[in-house]
């Protein structure tokens, strides 16, 4: 298929200490790709050099057929940007809020008065447009936020990159934005999304790609991802400490306060007896077992445990007006209001 987005080489360092350390990515048109890694990764990094925020220090990459350094412009006209923060007027209503970003984004004032009935519609948010968006739960500003972001004509914006968009949701708003996201992929959008939610990625994402030190470490579906591990985990309770840590080796999960250890199996009946009976000849180490199947957490766990010391990555700047968030020029949360 067709790359909405591809990076080779990508390297960016704040002052000696590197934050991604030759990334490559390539990202299929009209999927939903999922970025995971543990804070400091690079996620953030790589998101706002893939949006013309940031530049690489190495490296090149193009979105949406356009290369980010030498057609920033364009690159921008073709992508919309969710950060981290709902980045809405809380004293305006919702749809003065997505009449002012349409505005800015050049609708006349009658097509941002059509686009904005539209996405309050698509984003379940119509019986809300009147109040102010100080009024909205934390579900409803990410839902408006997020629309905010697709002012422009539909056929326009061909790539949105939402970054940790789900991060203090409830579980409820939580899901009520999964199927936004759903839908935006169904209709040939492609949906770039960073998160620390490992059931996020597992129900979202038609490719995963996970983050360490500045790299991508694996990628791949998510049952790939699982069967490179381990098609199942045998979870062992052991009797004491001393046995914990004598096998501690043998792991790939670990939960020491409960004297747990996780060992990959194939979860055949044959396989777990020869384990148990390698683990624990004399049969009194194991106090209980228990089988089941291989998640993303230990996926993620164990290619991310030597995690390095990392610098901290600085969120997609909320406002215009936030001097902190770059010292060269100034930065919405949505690419598409800078233009």
């Amino acid at each position: 298929m067709p790359s909405a987005i591809e990076a080779r080489g990508l390297r960016k360092a704040y002052g000696t200490v590197p934050v991604l350390a030759s990334l490559d990515l390539r990202v299929e048109e009209g999927t939903i790709f999922a970025l995971l890694g543990p804070n400091g990764a690079g996620k953030t990094t790589t998101v706002r050099i893939l949006t013309t925020l940031t530049e690489p220090d190495a490296g090149h990459a193009r979105v949406a057929g356009y290369d980010i350094a030498a057609e920033r412009s364009r690159v921008r006209r073709a992508i919309s940007l969710t950060g981290q923060f709902a980045a809405v007027d809380e004293m305006q209503t919702g749809a003065e809020n997505l009449r002012m970003m349409a505005r800015l984004s050049g609708l006349s004032r009658r097509a941002a008065d059509r686009r904005a009935a539209e996405l309050l519609e698509r984003f379940g948010l119509t019986d809300a447009g009147r109040r102010l968006a100080k009024t909205y739960s934390g579900g409803m500003r990410r839902r408006l936020d997020l629309a905010a972001g697709l002012v422009r004509d539909p056929g326009e914006t061909s790539v949105i990159f939402l970054d940790e968009p789900t991060t203090g949701l409830d579980p409820r708003s939580r899901k009520e934005l999964w199927e936004v996201v759903r839908a935006l992929s169904d209709s040939g959008t492609t949906v770039f999304l960073t998160t620390q939610y490992l059931e996020e990625a597992d129900l979202l994402a038609d490719r995963i790609a996970v983050m360490n030190a500045g790299r991508v470490v694996a990628e791949g579906t998510a049952q790939a991802l699982k069967a490179r591990l381990a098609d199942h985990r045998l979870d062992l309770v052991l009797r004491d400490r001393e046995t914990y840590l004598r096998l501690a080796d043998r792991a790939v999960h670990h939960e020491p306060e409960a004297l747990t250890l996780g060992v990959a199996t194939d979860g055949s009946a044959a396989h777990v007896r020869e384990l148990l009976d390698t683990l624990d000849p004399d049969r009194t180490d194991v106090v209980r077992f228990t089988l089941r199947g291989a998640t993303l957490d230990d996926v993620f766990l164990a290619l991310t445990e030597k995690q390095a010391e990392r610098p901290t990555e600085a969120p997609i700047a909320q406002s215009a007006t936030d001097p902190a968030a770059n010292p060269t020029e100034k930065e919405s949360a949505h690419v598409d209001a800078r233009i």
